[in-house]
């Protein structure tokens, strides 16, 4: 049906029934050139963590914006939620022609300029947000949204995120209570029974 419409259609497309406020986004992928939902933003720490990514900052982006154009706002509202100043930024090309406040401190996967040592370390992490984004999209049903209207729209990336990090915190927690159990279990066996005679 996308096919069979004519390239410079002007007015708003209806693509569900069900949902009218669904948009067509371009992917650019020739396995799913389109993907039909609301754009989200995520944002994760760059560092390497033992656990896994904690996802700082989810949002529904309505009306397909710009990557480019969206930066600024996200990197402000996610300096707000953590209570730090974002040192630096590792994007996608998505967002070249950015907005943010300063473009020194953005860095784009691929550029050559301005990069070396620690920085280039880092900018090769970029991509270390695909499989969080995988996560989110197969465990914390992002794939399929079943909230109705545009506030299910933005609900739905905040819960799936929140899900991601309680599933982080579930696990840590898990190795810490058998850490704790083979502690007990150590110090309530008697020494006769961890060294038998012979």
């Amino acid at each position: 049906m996308l096919r069979l419409q004519e390239q410079h259609q002007r007015g708003p497309k209806l693509y569900s029934w069900h949902a009218p406020e669904v948009e067509c986004i371009g992917k650019g992928k020739p396995q799913t050139p389109w993907e039909f939902g609301v754009k989200v933003s995520l944002v994760t720490t760059n560092k390497r963590c033992k656990g896994g990514q904690v996802v700082l900052h989810a949002k529904a982006l309505p009306g397909a914006p710009y990557d480019g154009h969206t930066l600024k706002a996200v990197l402000a509202e996610t300096s707000a939620l953590t209570g730090r100043e974002i040192e630096r930024a590792y994007t996608d090309k998505g967002y070249r022609g950015h907005d943010a406040d300063n473009p020194r401190r953005v860095f784009i996967s691929g550029q050559k300029r301005g990069v070396h040592g620690q920085i280039k370390r880092e900018l090769r992490r970029r991509s270390a947000i695909e499989p969080v984004i995988g996560h989110l999209k197969s465990g914390g049903s992002m794939d399929r949204n079943f909230l109705k209207g545009r506030h299910g729209d933005r609900a739905n990336p905040i819960l799936a995120a929140t899900g991601h990090n309680l599933r982080l915190v579930l696990r840590w927690l898990r190795i810490l209570l058998r850490l704790i159990r083979a502690a007990i279990s150590a110090a309530i066996t008697p020494p006769s029974a961890k060294n038998p005679a012979i």
